[in-house]
């Protein structure tokens, strides 16, 4: 059902008809609107995704997927990122972009990909809604019902962005609002493709990979610099008003030409030697 619920959007983007229909991994468990991009994303640049499991999928997209792939996989990188600071060579594999350089060096890459995080495209295909002049706060799955979150919107003018809900309806939550503050690694980066001003920061239960992921993606749209705060300095609206900053909106568009330009070039390969949506559905739902 999930598989053709997804091939049902998909053919609301007129990109992808006529396109090539690949096999492709992200993660499907519970629902978390950073982990739905992939599939959200690729339709509107003409490739249908259909879920596979790691060792059968061709492409690999948006998160930090990186630890579910063996050492001979052979396919696709897009955006991807490792959760944790450890090695993990993957000499097989053709990166088309990486979520950031840290993760290219654990990988021992030997051609430099090009880096940012597919959620910073997301401001390209969803219209900004009209601001609410409120602060976002975004808290990771892991994070939801924090006390120490209740206590922050108690005295700030906030509202809490549930990332267990849809793609579109959690971007323009985020997108709305004049400042965030996130647990959410997605959280910070749709912030970052809308020019809002943001700020990541921790809390108990840690993630899994401490810290790594955030900063795998500043290293990337932010170099040099980190807007880590920590909780215990975020008390107040005017504290959140004045940690805050937006990502330099140059760097932010040239990461974004840099993953559609990759991506366009697989798709053309895609494109001669793949069956093409809506024909090949039949085989796509098979795992043919």
């Amino acid at each position: 059902m999930r598989q053709l619920r997804r091939l049902g959007s998909a053919a609301l983007q007129r990109q992808a008809w006529g396109g090539p229909i690949v096999p492709a991994f992200w993660w499907d468990g519970h629902p978390n609107f950073g982990d739905m991009l992939t599939p959200w994303l690729l339709p509107r640049y003409g490739i249908v995704p259909v879920y596979r499991e790691p060792r059968r999928a061709q492409l690999i997209g948006v998160g930090s997927l990186l630890e579910f792939v063996d050492r001979e996989f052979s396919g696709v990188l897009w955006g991807t990122g490792l959760m944790r600071d450890i090695a993990h060579p993957l000499p097989n594999v053709t990166a088309l972009a990486l979520r950031g350089p840290l993760t290219a060096e654990r990988l021992g890459l030997a051609v430099e990909p090009a880096y940012g995080d597919p959620g910073i495209l997301v401001a390209r295909h969803v219209a900004p809604p009209p601001p609410d002049g409120r602060i976002a706060v975004v808290p990771h799955g892991h994070h939801r019902g924090h006390q120490r979150l209740t206590d922050l919107i108690d005295v700030a003018d906030a509202r809490v962005v549930n990332v267990h809900q849809g793609a579109v309806s959690a971007i323009r939550e985020i997108a709305a609002a004049r400042a965030v503050v996130t647990t959410s690694l997605h959280g910070l980066i749709t912030a970052d493709s809308y020019g809002i001003p943001a700020f990541w920061t921790t809390l108990n239960p840690p993630l899994t990979g401490g810290d790594f992921k955030f900063r795998d993606y500043e290293a990337t749209v932010t170099p040099g610099r980190s807007r880590y705060v920590p909780f215990e300095d975020v008390d107040s609206l005017d504290s959140i008003a004045a940690e805050a900053w937006a990502a330099d909106a140059g760097i932010v568009a040239a990461l974004g030409d840099g993953l559609e330009a990759a991506l366009a070039g697989f798709a053309n390969e895609l494109a001669a030697h793949s069956p093409v949506f809506p024909r090949g559905v039949g085989g796509a739902l098979l795992g043919k």
